[in-house]
């Protein structure tokens, strides 16, 4: 090998550095386990969040593994080369920075996809996955219906919108966001699953920019939404690496947080076709707060339908309907 790696240098120190010399006597063999145990440690005593799973992402993923857990034998008794070694320490130094490893390894896994990943644009969540799975458990008529219409309102990578395109084939979405990084992440992500010919892909602000050009596209018969829904004091709380990378825009929902829901609540009348739905997700204070709003606002003719936990117990999601 033309060098040997740090990583190398670090886990067997008493080796000699000369690339002669350790082809003389034999460089120690590092296996997948060996390094995922070192730099699991590393992580933990830089403090960065879930160190053993940020350390076998990151080895798998230089490896060709979609998991650690799911390399072959083969692979997982292999020694590591000093390429895959140099990857894997360009990677850790990358996390120790607090880079999300989604960022580094450039894609993630959301339901039965794997959506490509780029900064700064909103990683979804697991929780984001039970909000799928309510519009088409609590919308069977969507599944039923020969052409339904779906907007997604803040559709980031397109994991909302491209998992309902495939669970209900028939279906046709229109995913807006207000920025352009999104709304590229979303096209790219459209076309790698061959969804492309079924979406509608929009840089559109719901609380700035004219209703017009959504109005054009509507009716629709479902509206939804992982809109920003963080209080702006509650910011500061969140993990270093959320608020250094990922765009705040996509998580500052305003000084109560409901900012972008009131947008989507006063859009969604003008475009919901007769008894159609709207699903949020939304803060675990939100669902009085919202109630109260579609009181005041009753000329609407919204009215909260359910609240949903999630996996955690927490009031998570909201199914809102027009009356």
């Amino acid at each position: 090998m033309a060098i040997l790696p740090r990583i190398l240098r670090r886990l067997f120190p008493k080796v000699s550095q000369t690339p002669g010399l350790c082809r003389r006597f034999g460089a120690p063999a590092v296996t997948p386990e060996k390094l995922a145990s070192h730099w699991q440690k590393v992580f933990h005593d830089h403090g960065i969040p879930e160190p053993e799973e940020s350390s076998e992402i990151l080895i798998a993923h230089a490896l060709g593994a979609k998991t650690f857990h799911s390399m072959t034998s083969h692979m997982a008794r292999s020694h590591i080369s000093a390429e895959e070694l140099t990857l894997i320490e360009r990677m850790a130094q990358e996390r120790l920075r607090r880079v999300p490893v989604q960022y580094i390894i450039g894609e993630w896994d959301f339901l039965d996809m794997t959506l490509l990943m780029r900064p700064p644009v909103f990683i979804p969540r697991p929780e984001t996955e039970e909000l799928v799975g309510l519009v088409v458990a609590d919308c069977p008529d969507l599944r039923r219906s020969p052409a339904p219409v779906i907007l997604e309102v803040g559709c980031g990578s397109g994991a909302v919108s491209l998992a309902l395109l495939r669970r209900i084939p028939q279906a046709r979405v229109i995913a807006v966001d207000k920025t352009e990084a999104a709304v590229s992440l979303t096209r790219d992500n459209a076309e790698r699953l061959g969804l492309q010919h079924r979406i509608d892909i929009l840089q559109h602000d719901v609380l700035s920019d004219p209703a017009e050009r959504l109005l054009a596209l509507g009716p629709v018969d479902v509206v939804v939404s992982n809109p920003p829904y963080i209080f702006t004091e509650d910011l500061s709380e969140l993990e270093p690496g959320i608020l250094r990378y990922e765009d705040h825009s996509a998580l500052d929902g305003g000084p109560d947080g409901m900012d972008v829901i009131k947008g989507v609540l006063r859009l969604a009348p003008h475009l919901l076709s007769s008894n159609g739905d709207i699903f949020l997700e939304v803060d675990p204070r939100h669902p009085d707060m919202v109630e109260k709003w579609l009181q005041d606002h009753s000329e609407d003719e919204l009215h909260l339908l359910n609240v949903v936990r999630d996996f955690c117990g927490k009031s998570r999601f909201l199914h809102v309907r027009r009356r």
